[in-house]
């Protein structure tokens, strides 16, 4: 298939693009701000299908509304009837084409244009109304609340919030996407009424959202990682990792060192307890110590571990070999006394988890040697 994509250059056209590579439709004629409105009546020649992406939304006067919106619509529905080339189209619209102003007045007219089109040559037409667009590449301080907050904290700036209990009706990008990319497989989509949707939406208020990016900026001190357990705080951190600067995708790990090595904590979730490594010298030993609650598993991932394990108030020595030529967790029950001894000639290394944030004012760890 041969795709034209206006407003390829856009946060929306952006993530489309990349998608339908992905998805190998290699066919792709973009149409930017960079071309002319006289180039559509050839891009639109021998195309096999339109995603209608451009628009303008923050003019520096009024008339740009309807140049940007009404009348480039109107120009592309032109060419397409001058090169009697109907074929499908999805227009990105807004919610806002349903109130009385410029901007939604330009966008309801454009809608009608294409509803006309798609009524008059009996080709199917998918119209959107988005609310509020989230996801990679939307432009901060333009018309992203989120896109503002994750990129003010990504760079150390203050985050303004007039009304934190204000409603947020949210489309991620991926599953607009994905929805662009089911209309563009099957000529339908879904639909409330006559226009087509997202099926994944999100209500929430921007305090909400506020205090989820908020979080996820803490992360790197407090090295808390919010639950992640639904989709919108998964897309919601994959977007505010996405404003890190280039240059500061990575961060420093306390490191706690001494005579046997060192320690640093990596990951600490309410959910899911901590994640924490370490290297040991040869011959040292670690642990000696049992709970009563907590659990934990060790990973050697190089060198070569001995772990032993007895129970309390018995005398039998469990022992395990370990390496880290051959990946195997090893469990730590409840209940008995353990420690891990570097038994080979280099620095041994290893991951360790347990199932709750270290509290210092109940440590669940109590001393005695195996």
């Amino acid at each position: 298939m041969k795709i034209l994509v206006t407003g390829a250059d856009g946060f929306v056209g952006k993530n489309l693009i990349a998608q339908l590579a992905n998805e190998d439709f290699k066919d792709v004629v973009k149409f930017t701000r960079h071309n002319s409105v006289s180039e559509l009546t050839k891009l639109t020649a021998d195309v096999d299908f339109v995603f209608h992406l451009a628009g303008v939304n923050r003019p520096e006067t009024n008339t740009e509304f309807y140049e940007g919106n009404t009348d480039l619509t109107r120009s592309l529905v032109e060419a397409l009837e001058y090169n009697e080339n109907y074929v499908p189209i999805v227009l990105s619209s807004s919610i806002q084409a349903r109130l009385n102003n410029d901007y939604g007045l330009s966008k309801k007219a454009a809608e009608t244009i294409v509803f006309n089109y798609g009524e008059k040559h009996d080709i199917p037409v998918f119209v959107y109304q988005f609310k509020n667009l989230f996801g990679k590449w939307s432009r901060p301080n333009y018309n992203s609340a989120i896109a503002t907050f994750a990129y003010n904290l990504t760079h150390d700036l203050p985050i303004k919030i007039n009304d934190p209990d204000a409603k947020l009706e949210l489309s991620y990008i991926d599953d607009v996407i994905t929805e662009f990319i089911y209309a563009l497989k099957n000529n339908t989509a879904h639909r409330e009424g006559k226009y087509s949707i997202v099926p994944i939406t999100y209500s929430t208020t921007v305090g909400e959202i506020a205090n989820k990016l908020t979080a996820f900026n803490n992360n790197r001190q407090s090295l808390i990682m919010p639950s992640l357990k639904n989709k919108l705080d998964r897309d919601l951190y994959g977007t505010y990792l996405s404003y890190l600067d280039e240059d500061n995708f990575s961060y420093n790990l306390k490191k706690n060192e001494d005579n046997r090595g060192w320690l640093a904590e990596f990951i600490k979730s309410e959910d899911n307890g901590q994640i924490f490594i370490s290297t040991t010298k040869p011959g040292i030993t670690r642990g000696n110590h049992w709970h009563n609650t907590k659990v934990e598993k060790f990973l050697v991932i190089q060198g070569r571990g001995l772990l032993q394990f007895r129970k309390i108030g018995t005398d039998k020595v469990i022992e395990y070999k370990v390496s880290g030529d051959t990946p195997e967790p090893v469990d730590i029950p409840v209940g008995y006394i353990h420690n891990i001894k570097n038994i080979g000639d280099d620095t041994m290394i290893t991951l360790f988890w347990a199932c709750e944030i270290f509290d210092s004012e109940n440590p669940d760890t109590y001393y005695e040697e195996v």
